[in-house]
Order: C-alpha cells, then sequence, then structure tokens
C-alpha cells in the first residue's frame, strides 16, 4: 500500500520559486554587506620599533681610556713618520716623582718600533746587579737592527728575552748581535732604584 501522492498546482511552484529568490537575493546583500564594512574598517597600527640597544664600549676600550685617565698619558699611539729622524728623540721613564730620560741614539728598526710602542707603563726590576729590566708588552720588530757592545748609561734591548734594559755596571759585557742599543741616558743607580717595583710611565717628551 502506498500513500496518496500530492499533486502541486503550477501556481504553487511559482509562489515557491519566488520564495527561493527572496531568500537568496536577501543572502547576497548581506554578503555584500559584510565585504564593504570590511574594506571601510580603520585598519590597526603597526606594533611599536623596537628601543635601540644602549652602546657600550669594549673592555679594550675602557680599560685603554681608564689608563690614560689613572696615568695623565695622552691616548693613541707616537709612531714616527716614515721621513721623521728618531734620533735625538727623548723618552721619560717617570714614578714616584722620579724621571729618568733616554735620547735615542742611532735611527734602527728597533728604535722606531720602540717609539710607536708610546706611551705605556712599565715595571722595572733588577737583575744581577747589573741593570734595571723591563719586559715589553711585545717583541720588538728588529730586523736590521745592529748588535752592540753596552757601556754604563745604556738603555738596551735583549731580544732572546724581549726585555729593555738600564745597563749601570756593564764591566765584562761584550758584543753581542742579540744586544740591540736602543739609547742613553744619565742617570745614578739610586735614581734608577726610584723607578723600580712600581708603575713607569713612559712616553716621548721631544
Amino acid at each position: 500500500m502506498h500513500g496518496e501522492r500530492k499533486i502541486v498546482s503550477p501556481e504553487g511552484r511559482r509562489g515557491f520559486t519566488s520564495t527561493m529568490g527572496h531568500a537568496l537575493a536577501a543572502l547576497r546583500a548581506a554578503a555584500l554587506l559584510v565585504v564593504l564594512t570590511g574594506c571601510g574598517a580603520t585598519p590597526s597600527p603597526p606594533p611599536p620599533a623596537p628601543a635601540a640597544a644602549p652602546t657600550t664600549a669594549s673592555p679594550s676600550t675602557t680599560r685603554s681610556t681608564e689608563t690614560s685617565q689613572a696615568t695623565g698619558v695622552p691616548s693613541g699611539t707616537e709612531a714616527p713618520t716614515a721621513t721623521e729622524e728618531v734620533a735625538g728623540t727623548v723618552v721619560r721613564f717617570s714614578a714616584n716623582g722620579t724621571a729618568v730620560d733616554v735620547t735615542i741614539g742611532a735611527d734602527t728598526p728597533a728604535a722606531r718600533d720602540f717609539l710607536s710602542m708610546l706611551p705605556l707603563t712599565l715595571t722595572l726590576e733588577e737583575l744581577g746587579g747589573r741593570e734595571k729590566i723591563s719586559y715589553l708588552p711585545r717583541e720588538l720588530n728588529h730586523a736590521g737592527s745592529p748588535g752592540s757592545d753596552p757601556e754604563n748609561g745604556d738603555l738596551i734591548y735583549f731580544i732572546p728575552w724581549g726585555n729593555l734594559g738600564f745597563y749601570y755596571n756593564a764591566a765584562g759585557i761584550e758584543y753581542s748581535d742579540l744586544t740591540l742599543h736602543i739609547g742613553t741616558y744619565d742617570a745614578t743607580v739610586e735614581q734608577l732604584d726610584l723607578l723600580e717595583g712600581d708603575d713607569v710611565v713612559v712616553q716621548r717628551v721631544r
């Protein structure tokens, strides 16, 4: 047994189609309203840019500045130019209110490289009742520099140890290619003693 089939008249179908048409039109209008609303919306502001990190001086720069302020020595090097005559340049070693001036001798690669390191701070110590020595921060570029036969009052550079030496008792010391003459000084042993064991500021004075 089957149920009775209903027959829809043409007028009923037209009414249904009209109703569906109105519904679709309403949906299209709503969609268009959403699109227009989205286009007219105010964009959100961009996030603020991150703050720049503060500039911090490197440790080496800080140490250099502190050293210059503590000693009163101007920062930077005093390297002689290629055409500058270095013979006769005066270098002062000072500490504890005492100053010992060294006059540079011959214009040699070792003497020029020593001057290029200034200003600097060193410490002096006694060696064998003959000289006061001080170790440089690095080896000198000495290629082509002649050896010497040191005398009292000489400032020398000893290649194997990389040190300066104020000779005050050079008796019996012979010529050596490893002992380079840097300059001469005029001071007593007592004055050299006052430079020993403390920070010695080394700088060109003329």
